[in-house]
């Protein structure tokens, strides 16, 4: 299925039909459904009785292979610590491997990048004929994962790319990927929806607060209702209280309470409070947390400029090795820490 947001960009893609690009990026904002549309389009693309709009019909093998997670002409591509959340059609790269060294007590950790080997295992998918006499898709998620080799063993097969192959690659971050794979891929920019049309999905998913986790989630509906099930909101709720204590923020405590907690939400929560600071600051109005308005003019107020400055660039030097902490403890009370001289 598609989200009822994506049907303009469905439709306008038909167009291409005639003429299919071998490499299709399709680029956004995170959380707006892209790797679902990437899906039904490859489904599409494999069906062989799809309707008049290009959807696949559902019923034919094709489509029951499709959803089985066994089509023999269709592979998806992800980072290892992706697979296992995306179940069998993320294939078998997310299965952890046991440690030699412990005798097979630990397991190693699990990759957040696109490496070469998965790209190259694609190279025999490629230079097999069809099972089904039609086309083969691939679908690499998120493309901006890839690492630095794994981009170049890519970059080759789109310079060369086999008869019959149709890349579809999904990013929220299309500055991180290499120029010359964006040179050679057919660009298309998904739409993100409006806000009404957001709430009113986001509320048909029974999400109460549509419009505040809306805003938090930057606009985007499938992230906003992740937000809804997040089982660690109560603890955001409590760090968004620190935050609004100002100069009375309790960064040992912080610490303490945030310590198992992955690094990256930490600091995303901190990072989305510090925008609204600024946005409250100079323009009146906060982004993702309009609920805490009043706190943030308060916080606004007391704040010194200088300081928010040097500290907004230590929490982008901390956001670029987020996911290789020595003490997240550490990391959290040097971070809170900073936040209360803010008000010194």
């Amino acid at each position: 299925m598609i989200y009822p947001w994506q049907a303009d960009d469905w439709n306008r893609l038909q167009q291409l039909r005639a003429h299919w690009p071998h490499a299709l990026l399709l680029h956004g904002q995170a959380g707006i459904g892209k790797l679902d549309f990437a899906r039904h389009l490859a489904k599409g693309l494999l069906c062989e009785a799809p309707q008049a709009n290009g959807e696949p019909c559902g019923a034919c093998a094709a489509c029951n292979w499709f959803e089985q997670g066994n089509h023999p002409d269709y592979r998806i591509v992800v980072p290892e610590a992706l697979a296992a959340e995306l179940g069998a059609t993320a294939a078998d790269e997310g299965k952890p491997e046991k440690d030699d060294a412990d005798d097979g007590k630990k397991t190693r950790t699990l990759s957040k990048e696109i490496k070469i080997e998965q790209v190259r295992a694609l190279l025999d998918f490629s230079g097999i004929g069809s099972h089904r006499g039609g086309m083969r898709v691939v679908v690499l998620y998120p493309a901006e994962a890839l690492n630095v080799a794994a981009a170049n063993a890519l970059l080759k097969t789109l310079e060369e790319p086999p008869a019959g192959v149709v890349f579809l690659l999904v990013s929220a971050r299309i500055d991180r990927l290499l120029p010359t794979i964006v040179s050679r891929c057919r660009q298309w920019p998904m739409s993100t929806p409006s806000a009404g049309a957001a709430a009113r999905w986001l509320k048909a998913q029974g999400a109460d607060d549509a419009e505040a986790l809306l805003a938090e989630a930057g606009g985007a509906p499938l992230a906003a209702r992740a937000l809804a099930h997040d089982e660690n909101r109560t603890l955001r709720d409590w760090t968004l209280a620190q935050l609004a204590s100002g100069p009375r923020c309790d960064a040992f405590a912080c610490g303490e309470t945030l310590q198992k907690l992955p690094v990256p939400l930490v600091i995303g929560w901190l990072q989305r409070w510090l925008y609204d600071l600024l946005a409250q600051r100079t323009a009146g109005r906060p982004r993702y947390f309009p609920q805490a308005a009043p706190a943030l003019a308060r916080c606004a107020t007391e704040m010194n400029p200088d300081a928010f400055a040097r500290f907004q660039r230590a929490v982008t030097r901390q956001r670029r090795v987020e996911n290789h902490p020595l003490n997240a403890r550490l990391v959290f009370e040097e971070l809170f820490l900073g936040y209360r001289e803010l008000f010194g």
